[in-house]
């Protein structure tokens, strides 16, 4: 039977979420629309199934198509990120970041992070993460007149505590990372280096953003933003470290893995390598470039002055709106946002002074260079208006004339 069948009031909800996202548009960096085959393959039979272990060593019969699987999606991973080793096991980033933290230190050691505030993430070393609370992490940030990576003070902080880890990636840095010298500051400490780009897999699969791949021990990501697959994680790293990073997986970290998952995650590597994959990143760089540069033009400032990624975070203090202000305002004229703090950001971490914008999803739907100028001139139109209700409903219908041409995939496909 039918969802609508056997549950009808569950299937209005999605009913409602398809129209939702029909009809607005999603600048939220770390979203994405998945295909309907990386749809089809999470919402697969493989649900069933229970495959605790790893491939030819589970603790469950039945696991012979599952293993079949698992392996297709390490063996894509490996050759689309050009690594030596990879577990594909981890249900989200959160996930692959505890797994790596176990395999490569011990409770209460200390390691580096990028501070929340200057575009890290929870996961990088923040008190009320399970990362702070476990490991002893030192902040550090961007430069306060550049906005970008102190690689100076990286290694001044690295020097002076001897960290056991060096973790670099963010959640809302526009800029190229350089992964080269972090390598180097972390030799000089003597410490690993681990590298998030769960943001800018996507990038980095295509050659569109340097990739840590060659300077890192460790690196984790997930599969559900700028790669566009399942919402998921996985991790790769040096052969020497493949058997601590998959003992920190399962059993430490994890019990059963999500082979549904897994085999969306196999999908999704697979369309990664396809040229149109690197078109669609060309694409979606442009995007965020067209997207920042009007935004400029209009009198909004932005954090360092521009992007070099996916993703355009906007310092909302000269305005004098705030970013819980604009995310809400933004969200009722049907564009789809999230605050964000900007570094040195005064405001707390729910009220922020900035919001973050991405054109991965946008860019998924066909829109381009002259829908980004068109959102942008209709974004600067809602924050100048902030509390006026017309103006946002307005908005709203254009938006959504804008929206209704561009296909959904998964939904109108």
């Amino acid at each position: 039977m039918s969802l609508r069948e056997v549950d009808p009031e569950a299937s209005r909800i999605v009913e409602l979420e398809k129209k939702r996202q029909k009809e607005t548009i999603n600048l939220i960096a770390s979203e994405n629309h998945a295909s309907r085959a990386v749809l089809e393959m999470q919402g697969s039979i493989f649900t069933d199934k229970y495959a605790e272990g790893y491939p030819h060593k589970r603790y469950y019969g039945g696991c012979e198509n599952v293993d079949l699987l698992e392996n297709l999606a390490i063996e894509r991973a490996k050759e689309l990120f050009h690594a030596e080793h990879a577990n594909v096991q981890p249900h989200a980033g959160a996930q692959a970041n505890m797994a790596a933290y176990f395999a490569l230190l011990n409770h209460g050691d200390t390691a580096m992070g990028m501070r929340l505030t200057h575009g890290g993430h929870l996961t990088h070393g923040e008190k009320v993460s399970f990362s702070g609370s476990l490991y002893n992490f030192i902040k550090y940030g961007v430069n306060r007149e550049t906005e970008r990576i102190d690689y100076q003070e990286i290694e001044h902080l690295a020097l002076k505590h001897r960290p056991k880890l060096i973790v670099a990636g963010a959640s809302a840095y526009p800029r190229i990372i350089d992964f080269e010298c972090l390598r180097n500051i972390a030799d000089k400490a003597d410490a690993k280096l681990m590298v998030d780009i769960a943001h800018i897999a996507g990038l980095v699969a295509v050659g569109l953003h340097p990739s840590p791949v060659p300077y890192a021990d460790v690196i984790t990501s997930t599969t559900h933003k700028t790669l566009r697959g399942p919402r998921s994680g996985f991790i790769l790293c040096r052969e020497e470290l493949s058997s601590a990073i998959d003992a920190a997986v399962f059993p430490q970290m994890q019990g059963g893995p999500l082979p549904h998952a897994i085999a969306a995650k196999a999908v999704c590597f697979h369309e990664a390598m396809q040229p149109d994959f690197l078109e669609y990143q060309k694409a979606t760089l442009n995007n965020a470039l067209v997207l920042a540069a009007e935004l400029q033009r209009l009198g909004l400032r932005l954090i360092s002055g521009g992007t070099d990624n996916h993703l355009v975070l906007v310092d909302l203090t000269e305005t004098g709106v705030t970013g819980i202000q604009a995310e809400v305002t933004l969200g009722k004229a049907g564009i789809v946002v999230n605050r964000d703090p900007v570094p040195f950001d005064r405001r707390s971490r729910w009220v922020t002074s900035g919001i973050r914008l991405g054109t991965p999803a946008a860019t998924t739907r066909g829109l381009g260079p002259e829908e980004m100028k068109r959102l942008a001139e209709l974004i600067v139109r809602v924050i100048s208006n902030i509390d006026d209700t017309t103006v946002a409903a307005e908005v709203k219908e254009e938006v959504r004339q804008i929206a209704t041409r561009f296909p959904v995939p998964g939904i109108d496909d």
